[in-house]
Parts: structure tokens; C-alpha cells; sequence
């Protein structure tokens, strides 16, 4: 018989064996094959285990703040179809807003949407729009809208950056419908157009402050006690970057647009100039945020009524003023932000600092005369809209709260 070398179990010494081969060859197959056994019986008995936990499964149920923060998500910041609640500003100075939509597709990138809105200041809006993307190779966006303001009672401080802080008052209502167009001529350049016919009409104001025509005279608040109606057109050009207008943590903005007033009282020109950047910081984490913005009627001789021209004060602009606080031919804000985004989908932080004047001549416009504030506040946002912000400002004329239904920038 052949000579078969082999390791007994549990040894490390190397016997020779003649007669006792078959024994030794069965005794090592046992020893590969006791491990394998081993291996099944614990594999079939985790699986035993899991098949007794899987009885018991039920569908996660999120927490409470979990859910409220999916509930704001799905219903007031993603594009909503049906009837949703809305936020929302009617006039600057309106005070907290809440009012309804109705939205219904009619296309894969079509829509039209339905608005009603009130303020807790008897502000109201009524709104009928239809927006539609995309066309043209994905280039060509166009919209189209009609609707009535009713704004009962705005304050007017009178013109100029020195302007008293006791305000007359006076209600405005607005009727327009019009439509505009955005061709995305060049990956980032956006080119604007639109015309809108805009007929208002001012009232005595609802409130406690004194009528306006109790302390001005048409010099002082120009085109006092006429109700004027304006073709108003629209041009604009700009590169824009960010990712998407009501929401941006990157990317910049830098436009200029015009804007044409014919008919009323007189013809007038205005041009608006705006830089936005948004630097990201800490893996997006925080954002620095700046603006600059100036706003200016051509010309010096068309009258231009109080209430079209350019302002600073309010949600948008001079958050620690009043809305309409300063009023004048020509304007000019700078805006910081320090952003904290705790959530990407939902909510962001963010510190504040705004500055700004007016001036009857652009060159009037010094740093050493701004205007400033700084504040804190809370934005509540989806990937490309910011439906809900809410904001607490502090300036030499006292605290301020923000309720708005847009992005700051």
C-alpha cells in the first residue's frame, strides 16, 4: 500500500500511516465538512429570526416636527396643483398676508392659478394668471395676468431722505392685466419684455392718519388728486446664474431693466440697475449673500406720481423702516446676509444688514446720508421659491416685522 503523509486533528505532528489510510481519509473529510454545517445552522437561524421580526413590521411613522416640516414642503413650497394656501404680499405695508390658490395644469409646463389675498390691514388682491416654459428648444418662457389691488391705507412721509416721520395716508386701487415674455437668449442671458395697462385710482385712506391732501399740495406730492391710467412696458437684459430666482445659495445676478410709462399725467422713463452675488461658504453650509441696487426716473421735468416713484422702506428694501418711508426720483440700497442653512430643503437663517437713500438728483446719492438697518430672519424654501419670510429688523426708528412671500434676492 502507498505511504500517505498526513496532519492528524488537533495535532501538529506529521504521522505516516499504511493500514490506517481509509480511517484517516474519513476522518479529515469531516473535519472540512463540520465547519460548512456549522456555517448552515447559524445562516438558517438568523434567517428563522428575521422571519419572525418581519411579522411585526409597520411603516415608519416620522415625528411630529418630521411631519409639520413635510406638510409646509408638499403643500405651500413645492409647485402645488389644486387649492393650496398661500403667502403673500398685496402692497408693501399691507402687515401679514394669508389668503388661497387655485392652480390647474393644462399642459406639461402649463398652468393657470387663481389667487385671493388679505391682509390683516384690509389689503386685498384678486389674480388671475397663466404661466407656460419651456417652449422654443426650452428658451422660451411667457405669462400672462389680470387683477385688482385695493392698498386702503398707504402712508406718505413726503419726498426726500430727511423726510418727517409722522406720515399722512391715502388708499390706492390698482386695476392691469397685461403679459411678458424671458428669452433665454444665451445659456444665462435673459431677455424680457411686456406690456402691461395699469388704471389707478386713489381714495381717501381708511385709517387714523391724517389725509394726505391735509399736508401736501401738488408740489409737494405730485399729481395730488388725479387718477391717472399707464401703458406700462418693459425691457430688461441680464446674466443670470443662480440656479434659480426664488431660491439661490450660488451663482449671481446682474441686470438692468427699463421701464416705459405712457399716457397718465405725463410720459416718464425709469431705469433699475441690480448686482446680486451669492459666495458660498463651508460646503454651502453658510452664504454670504450681497446686493446692490439704484432705481432713477430720466429726465427732471415729467411729473411722476407720488405713488410710482422710486422707494426705500419696507420688506424688500430698508427692513428696519416703514414701508414707503423714503421717497423720491432716485434711489440707491446695498444688502449683506450672513446665510445659516440648518436644512437645504426647507428652511434657512440668516443675519442682515441693509443700506440705502434717496435723492431728487442721482448725484445726490452719498454713503455718508444712508439710511441703515440690520435684522434677523427665518426663510422657509424649496429648490427654486421661498413662499414664506419672516424677518425682525432694528433701525434709529424702532423694530420691524417681515412678513413676505418671496426671496429677499
Amino acid at each position: 500500500m502507498p505511504q500517505v503523509d498526513f496532519v492528524c486533528m488537533g495535532s501538529s505532528l506529521v504521522r505516516r500511516c499504511r493500514s490506517a489510510a481509509p480511517i484517516c481519509l474519513v476522518a479529515a473529510a469531516l473535519s472540512v465538512a463540520a465547519p460548512a454545517w456549522s456555517q448552515t445552522s447559524r445562516t438558517d437561524a438568523v434567517a428563522e429570526r428575521q422571519a419572525e421580526k418581519a411579522k411585526d413590521l409597520k411603516p415608519r411613522m416620522p415625528p411630529g416636527a418630521e411631519r409639520a416640516f413635510k406638510w409646509v414642503k408638499d403643500e405651500l413650497i413645492d409647485e402645488p396643483s389644486g387649492l393650496y394656501p398661500l403667502f403673500g404680499s398685496v402692497y408693501s405695508g399691507g402687515g401679514f398676508t394669508l389668503g388661497a390658490g387655485y392652480r390647474r395644469y393644462y399642459g406639461d409646463n402649463t398652468h393657470w392659478d387663481a389667487k385671493v389675498l388679505q391682509s390683516i390691514r384690509n389689503y386685498r388682491l384678486l389674480e388671475l394668471s397663466t404661466d407656460s416654459w419651456n417652449h422654443a428648444g426650452g428658451r422660451l418662457d411667457v405669462h400672462a395676468r389680470a387683477g385688482w389691488r385695493d392698498a386702503p391705507d398707504v402712508p406718505f412721509y413726503g419726498l426726500g431722505i430727511d423726510s418727517p416721520r409722522t406720515a399722512a395716508g391715502f388708499g390706492v386701487t390698482q386695476a392691469y392685466g397685461g403679459a411678458d415674455a424671458v428669452w433665454r437668449a444665451l445659456p444665462n442671458v435673459r431677455l424680457q419684455g411686456g406690456l402691461t395697462y395699469e388704471d389707478y385710482s386713489v381714495a381717501e385712506q381708511s385709517g387714523s392718519r391724517p389725509s394726505i391732501d391735509s399736508l401736501f399740495t401738488p408740489l409737494t406730492a405730485p399729481a395730488l388728486g388725479l387718477d391717472p391710467a399707464y401703458w406700462h412696458g418693459t425691457a430688461s437684459v441680464g446674466y443670470d446664474w443662480r440656479p434659480a430666482a426664488g431660491y439661490a445659495r450660488s451663482g449671481g445676478l446682474y441686470q438692468v431693466r427699463y421701464h416705459r410709462y405712457a399716457g397718465g399725467v405725463d410720459d416718464f422713463d425709469r431705469v433699475e440697475g441690480e448686482v446680486v452675488q451669492h459666495v458660498p461658504l463651508v460646503r454651502q453650509n453658510w452664504v454670504l449673500s450681497l446686493r446692490g441696487q439704484t432705481d432713477a426716473i430720466l429726465g427732471d421735468t415729467a411729473v411722476v406720481p407720488y405713488y410710482l416713484l422710486p422707494s426705500l422702506g419696507g420688506g424688500d428694501t430698508l427692513r428696519g423702516f416703514s414701508s414707503w418711508r423714503f421717497r423720491d426720483r432716485n434711489a440707491a440700497l446695498a444688502t449683506a446676509e450672513l446665510r445659516w442653512i440648518p436644512n437645504r430643503n426647507i428652511v434657512d437663517v440668516a443675519l442682515f444688514y441693509d443700506a440705502g437713500m434717496v435723492a431728487p438728483e442721482f448725484g445726490d446719492l452719498t454713503l455718508r446720508r444712508f439710511k441703515s438697518d440690520a435684522g434677523i430672519g427665518v426663510r422657509f424654501h424649496g429648490p427654486a421659491a421661498t413662499p414664506l419670510r419672516i424677518e425682525l429688523a432694528k433701525s434709529r426708528e424702532g423694530l420691524h416685522l417681515v412678513f413676505a412671500g418671496s426671496a429677499a434676492f
